[in-house]
């Protein structure tokens, strides 16, 4: 029975939009020196079905507002509603008089009317031009001018073809433009780290042309313009003045990232050839996001929302299901790709379930998407990473099959000349040749695996077994390590202006100097054009790898002669100390190069050390 009461609550949620009770609200009272509050448990909401009703006309039918059941700071949400949505709440401040702002923190609302206790009327949203705002910010902020002589009711009219989320919260101004400036950071952050990992794998896709990068690309280009919109960044600083796109961004990027994200898992998991019925569902659905993508510009924005958040869960866990199959399997990246996908169907599960008012709107449910994006992002990139990977141990082990081979034909030309002494010593001096050579190509192909070209340093791959290694044996408990990376401030300046000839021979004299400033059992690697890294392994104590900074910083900023012309080159050095626990090798090199940024900041030439 309860079971049942509790799908009719759900059922009537979703129709409805919300669940309403009582007839009044409560006023909001706001004491002196509050910073902000959330006011949404104290609004009053009418339906206008038709949206035909004005101001005057619901002051008229203020008896017919309804309160909202207790959510806490949970936002009002009506769902997918074709109705306009009025509501009500009045404000109770001490004097004297006071500014606040009013923020709706939902920027995809088509529009919304904010009429004020002095009767102001201010409009704004993603269908009208960001100039209309009085406030400039991502969400839709309205400025409320509280008189010092009793309570002050404030009118909003909200109307949008996506799901109605009203999150509302009154601010102070101060305290609300200092938290939005931390907003502001976090969002710049995620849009960077999705760019970089954009551009990353783009250069990867150039070198290598695997189509699954491009497709990739693709898919994070479609999440970026989602998040854009979502966030309403792109709304601010990117399409202020184009309106009807504007209002579009949301439900089309998000369904070209579904589309591309098909494309990538039939390119990745290879579905045609190995999961043929299973891919058939891969293209009804990838066909269905491009129909979505058509369906906001041709017709119904609404239809293709709703349809948007289906395929978007119906793909991630048929993604997750693929990706299980391809792991259970052994296939290169299988495992980081179904990680990702679990990761984007959990935030695509609550978001739509936010969305159609299933769960409340919380800082998690309505975050929950873009939390899930930027995972699936992190972890589908590791995947990408994890299949070279695996493609290049399947060609390892080919070769060795062939050396293998080789040698075994070696064997059997030895056992079908013993018979003829003189042809045993010539084939025997030929094959002594060809061996030679073949352990002098492999010894090349070694070098060539192991080292960087230009400086013979050690290259990315051999740092990263030397340093795995060296944190195994300090997690059994062989003292502790140090990790520095080290770049060349100013060396790109140098090769920009004097050519590749002076720089490559630049990287060669300071290689030169990183070798001999450490010791033997130490490992220095190039690992991009002006970086480098160092394993200190067996450090007694943390002044120990300062000491070696401080001797790079000194002998890396000396003056050098290089074809004639005398350069100088600082160095910025960063840190990082690992004496056992579960940091990974990832979050290691992390630190030092956060480090590292640290020293760039203080300026060229000097070290800093990672302190958590």
């Amino acid at each position: 029975m309860l079971r049942t009461l509790f799908l009719l609550r759900a059922l009537l949620l979703v129709c409805c939009g919300s669940f309403f009770v009582g007839t009044s609200a409560a006023a909001v009272r706001l004491p002196p020196g509050l910073a902000s509050i959330a006011i949404g448990a104290e609004v009053s909401v009418l339906e206008d079905a038709g949206g035909h009703l004005s101001l005057e006309d619901v002051k008229r039918r203020e008896a017919e507002f309804k309160s909202l059941p207790a959510q806490g700071d949970a936002a009002i949400n009506f769902g997918y509603s074709s109705s306009v949505w009025w509501l009500r709440f009045t404000l109770e401040a001490p004097p004297p008089p006071r500014d606040m702002l009013l923020e709706v923190a939902f920027p995809t609302l088509d529009r919304v009317d904010f009429f004020g206790p002095g009767g102001e009327q201010l409009s704004a949203g993603d269908r009208l031009p960001f100039s209309m705002r009085q406030v400039a910010h991502r969400n839709l902020v309205f400025p409320v001018h509280l008189a010092d002589a009793g309570p002050a009711t404030v009118w909003l009219r909200v109307q949008s073809e996506g799901t109605v989320t009203v999150p509302l919260r009154l601010w102070q101004a101060e305290a609300f433009w200092q938290d939005s400036h931390t907003r502001y950071a976090v969002h710049a952050l995620f849009f960077g780290m999705l760019l970089a990992l954009a551009l990353y794998n783009l250069l990867q896709w150039a070198v290598l042309r695997d189509r699954a990068y491009l497709t990739y690309v693709l898919f994070v280009a479609g999440m970026v313009v989602g998040q854009l919109s979502l966030s309403g960044m792109g709304g601010e600083f990117l399409w202020p003045d184009w309106p009807a796109w504007g209002h579009l961004a949301f439900p089309v990027g998000f369904a070209a990232a579904g589309l591309s994200g098909a494309l990538f898992t039939r390119d990745f998991l290879e579905t045609r050839r190995t999961m043929p019925r299973l891919d058939g569902a891969v293209v009804g659905l990838a066909v269905l996001f491009a129909l979505c993508m058509l369906i906001p510009l041709l017709a119904s924005y609404r239809l293709a929302a709703i349809l948007n958040t289906l395929a978007g869960a119906s793909f991630s866990l048929l993604a997750l299901l693929a990706g299980i199959r391809r792991w259970r399997h052994g296939a290169p990246g299988a495992r980081s790709f179904t990680l990702a996908w679990a990761m984007l169907l959990l935030g695509a599960l609550v978001f739509g379930l936010r969305n159609i008012n299933f769960l409340p709107s919380t800082f998690v449910s309505f975050q929950a998407m873009q939390m899930g994006s930027t995972l699936v992002m992190l972890f589908l990139s590791f995947a990408l990473a994890d299949r070279v990977n695996g493609l290049q141990r399947e060609h390892d082990a080919i070769q060795n099959e062939v050396l293998n081979s080789k040698q075994q034909l070696v064997g059997d030309l030895h056992r079908s000349v013993a018979s003829l002494e003189q042809r045993v010593a010539e084939r025997t001096g030929e094959l002594d040749m060809a061996n030679a050579q073949l352990r002098e190509h492999r010894r090349e192909l070694q070098d060539l695996a192991h080292t960087d070209a230009l400086t013979g340093l050690a290259n990315r791959l051999l740092f990263d077994a030397r340093l795995q290694q060296s944190m195994q044996q300090v997690r059994r408990g062989h003292g502790q390590i140090a990790l520095l990376r080290v770049e060349l401030d100013g060396f790109q300046a140098i090769n920009d202006r004097y050519g590749k000839a002076i720089g490559a021979e630049l990287l060669r004299n300071m290689s030169d100097r990183l070798r001999t400033a450490v010791r033997e059992v130490d490992t220095v690697a190039r690992l991009d054009s002006e970086q480098f890294a160092i394993v200190l392994t067996a450090v007694a104590s943390n002044a120990d790898a300062e000491r070696v900074a401080e001797k790079l910083v000194g002998n890396l900023g000396a003056p050098i002669r290089v074809l004639g012309m005398l350069l100088d080159v600082n160095a910025s050095i960063g840190i990082a100390q690992f004496s056992g626990g579960d940091i990974s090798l990832a979050e290691l090199l992390r630190r030092a190069d956060w480090a590292k940024s640290a020293a760039k900041q203080a300026g060229s030439g000097c070290y800093r050390v990672f302190a958590a």
